[in-house]
């Protein structure tokens, strides 16, 4: 498990985030279609909270692709970077995400965030902070719509339609299991919205959320009990 220390020229403000939001959104590539699904290696990023000691955990699980199976796994623990504003989540947590897969010992190929890609109310959620960041393709994939709107999908699995915000398109509302509650997919950077749900759909052969953010889910929670257990 990796100790996470915050960059000394990390945002202290609301005014400095957004600044910083700015300056990187231009750096977005969208015009990219991304890696080929179910090929190479994906990897999923989680973060978990102890709000009394204000403390993150962050982990990244590799997976390949292919198979599912997992390749390599790493957590890192620290302190909470950011305090909670609504659109500057990733500030919070990005120290804690890039320190787990800096400790990886294999390159993480497309990484899947639990969260928001340009789907977000200034178009740069973790899912392309981390990507512009780090220069690897990246999506996010997130359990609820957060502000904008949607017509539910048809009832079969691979349905979506267009997450809305007015009539620009951020996302989609993506059906990952027959006549269960969709999930809500977009872009994070290097990779086209179609790709990113090819990504999701063959990262849940069985369950509403992909593997990745599954596994990864699981991992920072045990990494966070681990912390405080001894």
């Amino acid at each position: 498990m990796t100790t996470v220390r915050i960059p000394e020229d990390w945002p202290a403000t609301e005014e400095e985030a957004r600044a910083v939001q700015d300056e990187l959104r231009a750096r977005l590539v969208l015009d990219e279609p991304g890696p080929t699904p179910g090929t190479g290696r994906v990897t999923g990023v989680d973060v978990a909270y102890d709000d009394e000691r204000d403390v993150v955990a962050a982990a990244a699980v590799v997976l390949d692709a292919s198979s599912l199976d997992v390749v390599a796994e790493a957590t890192a623990v620290g302190p909470v970077s950011f305090p909670y504003v609504p659109g500057l989540l990733a500030f919070r947590e990005l120290p804690a995400v890039l320190a787990a897969l800096d400790a990886l010992p294999c390159p993480p190929g497309l990484v899947v965030c639990d969260g928001y890609g340009l789907a977000h109310p200034r178009r740069f959620g973790l899912a392309c902070h981390l990507g512009v960041l780090t220069g690897l393709p990246t999506i996010g994939v997130a359990k609820n719509p957060f502000t904008f709107t949607h017509d539910d999908p048809d009832t079969p699995r691979g349905s979506s339609s267009p997450l809305l915000a007015g009539t620009e398109e951020v996302g989609r509302a993506l059906r990952t299991r027959d006549a269960v509650k969709p999930v809500f997919v977009s872009v994070g950077h290097r990779v086209s919205l179609a790709g990113a749900c090819a990504h999701t759909l063959a990262l849940t052969p069985r369950y509403r959320l992909p593997e990745t953010t599954r596994r990864a889910d699981a991992l920072c929670r045990k990494a966070l009990r681990a912390t405080y257990s001894a």
